[in-house]
Formats: structure tokens, C-alpha cells, sequence
């Protein structure tokens, strides 16, 4: 499993017990789909599976409040902040197939501001989870709501689905968004301002 330091950093270790079990897991699903799991390609891959899924879940393990409160500063600035373009990977948790897109997220503080780099990193802990897009963009926007206390919070995610491109409706092309906000974004000129934002590319 990803253990995890100070509540919230992340190292790469697998617990070998939850390795083994899942591994075996995975050995009984390969042979169940009626495939050969001694031949060479695959003698190695449900330990290789088991190690993949404890990464794409390692969510579990952080804690996105505590990686927010750990780097808290005090500042008067009371225009948005936005950080776009957040790389964003989930497991669907319905067919626990991927999605994947972008998310962009702004705040406007109200006497605290948080380290830039805390955004992508709360984005990451709860996408690294069994999700659907809706609850992981409520997830994000809740969490730095409740961590910096701001005058507001927009987060909008644009994300692809694996669920509806490779089997059911087979939609290559189709892409999910989904928003949440608090506060001063909900005021229309708030919102649009920050849509201009995400959605153009500043000179």
C-alpha cells in the first residue's frame, strides 16, 4: 500500500500481504475470463495489477485537510487566485475503469492564502480514490473551503470516461464537466471572471 508521512506525504511502498491477497485476487479473475495464467506474458501480471491498483487508490491514505493546513500563510491579497490545468486521474467506481481530464480551481482568500503547489496536490489525494466526477469536485471545493475559510471557491473539472468509451454507449469524443462553488462565486460577474480565466490563455 502507499504508506504515508506526517498525514499527508506519499511514499511508494506496497504492504506485501495486501499485494499477495490481491494478487491471488487477480490470478483467480485471469484464469475465470478463461486465459492461461502460467503462460509467460502473464505468470507475473496479477502481482504487477495488485501493486498498480494500491497506486491508483493511494488516496485512501492522505489526508487532503492536512496537506492544506500544512502550508497556510497569512496575507492580505483579496483578489482570485486560480490554478488550471490540474492533471486529474480517477478510477470510475462503477466499473472501476479510468477517467482522466483537467480540473481548475480558484479562490479568493480571506486573510489566508495556501502554497500553490497544496491545489494539485488535495486534487490528487481524492482523485486517487474509487470516485465519481461529481462528488470529486464537491470533495475538492469543500476542502478548501473548510482549510482556508476564503470569500469563495470555484472548481470545474473536464474529464473523459473511460465507462462511456470503451463499452455502453461507446462515445469517443464525449467529455463530462462538472462545477461547484461558494461564496462570491456565486455571484454571476464572479463566475464568469473566472471562466474567462480557465477558459482562455492569458498573453
Amino acid at each position: 500500500m502507499i504508506k504515508e508521512m506526517r498525514s499527508y506525504e506519499k511514499v511508494e511502498q506496497y504492504d506485501d500481504k495486501i499485494t499477495e491477497l490481491l494478487a491471488d485476487n487477480y490470478r483467480t479473475i485471469i484464469g475465470d475470463l478463461g486465459e492461461n495464467i502460467h503462460r509467460e506474458g502473464l505468470e507475473k501480471t496479477p502481482e504487477r495489477v495488485a501493486k498498480a491498483m494500491q497506486f491508483l487508490t493511494h488516496g485512501y491514505g492522505l489526508d487532503p485537510l492536512e496537506i492544506m493546513k500544512s502550508a497556510l500563510f497569512t496575507e492580505d491579497h483579496k483578489q482570485m487566485i486560480v490554478v488550471k490545468d490540474i492533471e486529474v486521474y480517477s478510477m470510475c467506481e462503477h466499473h472501476m475503469l479510468p477517467f482522466f481530464g483537467k480540473a481548475h480551481v480558484a479562490y479568493i482568500p480571506n486573510g489566508k492564502i495556501v502554497g500553490l503547489s497544496k491545489i494539485p496536490r488535495i486534487v490528487d489525494a481524492f482523485s486517487r480514490r474509487m470516485q465519481v466526477q461529481e462528488r470529486l469536485t464537491d470533495q475538492i471545493k469543500d476542502c478548501i473551503q473548510e482549510a482556508l475559510n476564503p470569500l469563495g471557491v470555484a472548481v470545474v473539472i473536464e474529464a473523459q470516461h473511460m465507462c462511456m468509451q470503451m463499452r455502453g454507449i461507446q462515445k469517443q469524443n464525449s467529455v463530462t464537466t462538472t462545477s461547484s462553488f461558494t461564496g462570491a462565486f456565486e455571484k454571476d460577474k464572479t463566475r464568469k471572471e473566472f471562466i474567462s480565466l480557465v477558459s482562455n490563455k492569458l498573453s
